[in-house]
Order: structure tokens, then C-alpha cells, then sequence
């Protein structure tokens, strides 16, 4: 496929589409999965066979729509209309959509949901510009929607240094946590020496309650191949890996729509040899992690792709430098690459208007816990905390009181009320001992425990501990052995001290990022919420009622005594 074909078929496509009566796009991603849209999905075909619709209306899967504590999640799309979203959607509640745009009685409407809701008008989605918009696979639909349209560019008009500086003058920084600036990365590759250079895409998503790379990669496939062909014209290589996290249910079915969504972009010319009928080639392989959470980080991620066993090793040399096999590696998540389209196509400028001074863009998060609407957002950088809890979110069910979010999964730390108006971003988050990380927000009310949150996080973190460093291994275990105490309310003023001298050397000798960051949740608890740590040590009460005290531990014991014998 040439330039000039790939323009013809987003125009057949796009005519095809505006031809048909209407579409109907059943969300397919994980989180509609679990609540059964696959059942709708079978009632959508049934209910436009049966009403002999099948010539004027189409039917296919889609990717994730955000609105994930909704599904499963239905959405129509008419030519030159708005679209039209409708939520927990039934087998029964599918029939009567099709048979309302086909002419018949109206929805119920609590079932449907405006497009310009809180939920959706206070987001900017340029990641998630497509995602719930597109069939998931089908290559034509994502080159109507202007896919690999960015690619072909490149290819004609630009140089390899033209498009690092393209990127690094829009700002753009590392979505995988460290926020460090993505077009000095490429840069650093494309400068380094050697005949062989690989890129990577770190899809390794281990932090509890995040799936925003996961749904990226299930939602709209296409748009990272065509950032990883991107990212190989710029920095000079020709293989790309996906090191895809395993042990996640439907892991084996996603692993095979990618493998499909490759060899398809392949029979177009699109990857492989001569890409667009030019004089660059680029392949791309998936690579199957084991599941564990230290795979995540980038020199244990490259031993799992080379065969090795995953564990960190000490830096310099930096992948940039030396990473696959010996040669210069570039390594993003999914999200950071998901950036690198709209950039070309919009320009670097257009993409460092959105967001902050230091932290360009948007950002997408994975919207959990005690909140009304939860699932998958996109924010300009910059947006209050209280803006996505209250207005996107909707706020705390049940008329509980916010106590806090927890941001960036084991690694990072928990915000308290007072500080819901701080807005989000690198510089913000790190100010107040938490982290923005991969994305992972979790909205927490007042039946939430510090204490037993600090616990669980360190729980994680000695269970998805490598073993390689001492202070890691052992700083980590006895950690949590002190945690535990404090939440059963067996722990002196003593442990506390313990726990804070802990949380020091654990973060300051460990050799990786799993280690060093593993004292955050605690540290941030202790920060803003030191009263809970003391309510459970000095009066054996957990203010959430949460931990349970099974027994009077000694010391608390001859304090009682020494108060009833006392004058």
C-alpha cells in the first residue's frame, strides 16, 4: 500500500459508514466483558437479523467507553448525528435499542446517557480519542479515522531528527510514572551507537486497580503500531517488541486480536518490509510476561524478552544506551505512545498549549473506588483533584465524606480532603508525597482505614518482591510485620519509630524502583493521617472500624491496671 491507496480507503470507508442506517458498537474491553456484554453483543445481531435490518445496519465490537461502573455499554452512531450512549445494558435492553432506531418505542431514559454529561464534557480525550468509537480490529475503521495517516507523513515529509524534535518540543513526558521528557529519550536513542537499535512498548501493568494500558491496547491497537513505526523511523530501528503482562484473565485472547491486528497492518504494508512503499521496514513481535509486578521495570523487562530471568540490574548503562542484547533501546508504555499520533498530526505546538508549564498534555487515569461514576478518564494535566472526584466522578455514594485518594498504586500515596484542590500533575502530586504514576486513582471515604491501606500496599509489595537486594526482600517484610502489629492493635510508640527508620532505608538502599517506592503508602499515610497510626497504638481503636484488636497486648494491659489502681 502506497500513500495515495491509503487515502482511498479512508474515503471508501468513510462513505461505506455514512451509507448505513445506523451502527450499533457494543463494547468489547475488559471491564464490559466481566459484566456481560458479550451476551449483548449476540442480542444486537440477533435483534437486526430478526428485523431484516442487516444490508443498513452494522454491528461491532468496540473498545472501552470509560463509563466502566455502567456497562455494559451500548453506543449508536447515526451519520451527522450526535452519537447516543446507553448503559447497563441487557440482552433484553438490546433488542429495544435496535427496535427504537428502527422506528419503534423509545428507550427508557434512564438508560441513556448525553454525550455532553459532566462525565464526558470535563474530559480531553486525545489518547482516548478513539477508544469506544471504532470496531477494535477492523483496519479500515481506524484509517477513516485518520489512521496511519500520521505514519505516512513522517515517511514523506519528515526526518528522523525532525520528528525526535517534533516530540520533544511538544513536551511530552513519560506516562509510565517517572514523567521523564520522552523526546530527550528518543534523542538519547536515535544519537546512541550501533547498527541495531529496538523499540519496546512496556504493557507490563501491575499496580492493583489500574488497566489503562490494557484497555488502550484492547481499544485501539492500531494507533500503537503506528506510534512504534513512528518511534522506529526517528531513533533507527527496525524491531519493535510488545511485552505484554500475563496472568490477567483474557490475557491469551488479547495476545491473539494483537497478533491478528499485526499481520493485518503487515498484509497492508503498513509493517514489515518497505512500510507505505518506502524505503524503511519495521516489524513488530509481542513477548509474554509471567506476571510478575518487578517485570514492570525496564532492565527486568528486557532479560523477560531476552529469555532471562526478570530481575533489575544496576544503572548505567541506561537502556538508551544499552539495552537489548547490548544495542540501543527505546522503552515507553502504552499511553506514552498513544500521544505520539495526534502530536503529529497536530503539531508540537498544539500539544504543549493543553496541560501546565511542566507537565504538557493529558493524562489518562483509571477511576476507582468509593466514587459514583468509576472507569477510564482523560484530563488536561492540571485539573484539580476535585474536578475529576466531584464533577467527572460524580462524588462520594451514599452520602459519605471524602477522606482521601490514593494515587499511583504501590508506589504511590494518599491525598487527604484538604489538599482537593491541588492540581494534577508531576510536580503537585510529588509535593505532597504521592506520585501520578501510571494512573491508578482510588477515591477512599470514612470507612476507609489508613492504617489497613498502608498494610495491603505493603502486602503487595513483599509479595511481588524479586529477592535481589536485601533491602527490598527483608526491609519490605518487616515492614509489613510492623503494619500488621499497629492494625491489631499489639504495637508500642516503639514500632512506630521502627516503622519510620524502615521506611527510610528501605527507600534509600533498594537497588530498583519496586524497592525504593515501596515506603510511599506508608509515609503518606503517616504524613497526613499520623492520628489513625496513633489512635491503633495508644487507644487500641481503629477510627474507620476496620482492624480487628483479638486481643489486649501486655503493655495496653498494665496500663489499663496502673488506671485503676490510681488515686
Amino acid at each position: 500500500m502506497n500513500r495515495n491507496e491509503l487515502y482511498a480507503m479512508a474515503q471508501q470507508e468513510r462513505e461505506r459508514q455514512a451509507r448505513l442506517r445506523f451502527r450499533l458498537l457494543s463494547c468489547a474491553s475488559t471491564p464490559c466483558l466481566s459484566s456481560g456484554s458479550q451476551a449483548v453483543f449476540a442480542a444486537l445481531q440477533t435483534a437486526v437479523s430478526d428485523l431484516k435490518l442487516d444490508a443498513d445496519v452494522e454491528v461491532v465490537p468496540s473498545g472501552c467507553n470509560g463509563l466502566c461502573s455502567r456497562g455494559p455499554i451500548v453506543r449508536v452512531q447515526v451519520h451527522g448525528r450526535p452519537d447516543e450512549i446507553y448503559t447497563f445494558v441487557t440482552p433484553e435492553l438490546a433488542r429495544q435499542i435496535v427496535a427504537a432506531h428502527a422506528g419503534g418505542d423509545p428507550v427508557p431514559a434512564e438508560h441513556q446517557i448525553p454525550v455532553d454529561v459532566p462525565f464526558f464534557a470535563g474530559q480531553q480525550r486525545v489518547v482516548l480519542g478513539n477508544s469506544g468509537r471504532i470496531d477494535q480490529e477492523r483496519i479500515e475503521d481506524y484509517i477513516a479515522h485518520g489512521g496511519y495517516t500520521a505514519l505516512a507523513h513522517v515517511l514523506r515529509e519528515m526526518s528522523p531528527d525532525q520528528v525526535c524534535e517534533q516530540i520533544t518540543r511538544s513536551g511530552l513526558r513519560g506516562r509510565g510514572g517517572a514523567g521523564y521528557p520522552t523526546g530527550l529519550k528518543w534523542q538519547l536513542v536515535r544519537k546512541a551507537p550501533g547498527n541495531r537499535k529496538y523499540v519496546v512498548v512496556n504493557c507490563d501493568e501491575g499496580d492493583p486497580g489500574a488497566y489503562m494500558d490494557r484497555t488502550l491496547l484492547e481499544s485501539d491497537p492500531h494507533r500503537l503500531l503506528e506510534a512504534m513505526a513512528i518511534a522506529g523511523y526517528a531513533v533507527g530501528a527496525e524491531q519493535g517488541y510488545i511485552f505484554v503482562r500475563g496472568g490477567y484473565p483474557g490475557a491469551e485472547k488479547r495476545l491473539q486480536q494483537l497478533s491478528r491486528v499485526i499481520r493485518v497492518a503487515e498484509k497492508h504494508g503498513l509493517l514489515g518490509g518497505r512500510v507505505l512503499d518506502s524505503n524503511f521496514s519495521f516489524r513488530i513481535d509481542i513477548r509474554l510476561g509471567a506476571g510478575a509486578f518487578v517485570c514492570g521495570e525496564e532492565t527486568a523487562l528486557m532479560l523477560s524478552i531476552m529469555g532471562k530471568r526478570a530481575q533489575p540490574v544496576p544503572r548505567p548503562p541506561y537502556p538508551a544506551q544499552r539495552g537489548l542484547w547490548g544495542a540501543p533501546t527505546l522503552l515507553n508504555n502504552v499511553e506514552t505512545y498513544g500521544n505520539v499520533v495526534p502530536i503529529i498530526l497536530n503539531g508540537a505546538d498544539w500539544y504543549a498549549a493543553i496541560g501546565t508549564e511542566k507537565s504538557k498534555g493529558t493524562k489518562v487515569f483509571a477511576l476507582a473506588g468509593n466514587v459514583k461514576n468509576g472507569g477510564l478518564i482523560e484530563v488536561p494535566m492540571g485539573m484539580t483533584l476535585r474536578e475529576i472526584i466531584f464533577d467527572i466522578g460524580g462524588g462520594i455514594p451514599d452520602g459519605r465524606a471524602f477522606k482521601a485518594a490514593q494515587t499511583g498504586g504501590p508506589s504511590g500515596g494518599c491525598i487527604p480532603a484538604a489538599y482537593l484542590d491541588t492540581p494534577v500533575d508531576y510536580e503537585s502530586m510529588k509535593a505532597l508525597g504521592s506520585i501520578m504514576g501510571s494512573g491508578g486513582l482510588i477515591v477512599l471515604d470514612d470507612t476507609s482505614c489508613m492504617v489497613d491501606l498502608a498494610r495491603f500496599f505493603m502486602a503487595f509489595c513483599v509479595d511481588e518482591s524479586c529477592g535481589k537486594c536485601v533491602p527490598c526482600r527483608v526491609g519490605t517484610m518487616e515492614m509489613l510485620r510492623q503494619l500488621e502489629k499497629i492494625s491489631r492493635g499489639s504495637a508500642t510508640p516503639q514500632d512506630l519509630a521502627i516503622l519510620e527508620e524502615l521506611c527510610d532505608l528501605v527507600g534509600e538502599t533498594s537497588l530498583c524502583g519496586l524497592g525504593q517506592s515501596a515506603p510511599n503508602p506508608v509515609r503518606s499515610t503517616l504524613r497526613h493521617f499520623r492520628a489513625e497510626y496513633e489512635a491503633h497504638i495508644h487507644d487500641r481503636h481503629c477510627p474507620a472500624g476496620v482492624c480487628q484488636f483479638d486481643h489486649v497486648p501486655v503493655h495496653h494491659l498494665a496500663e489499663a491496671l496502673l488506671q485503676e489502681v490510681a488515686p
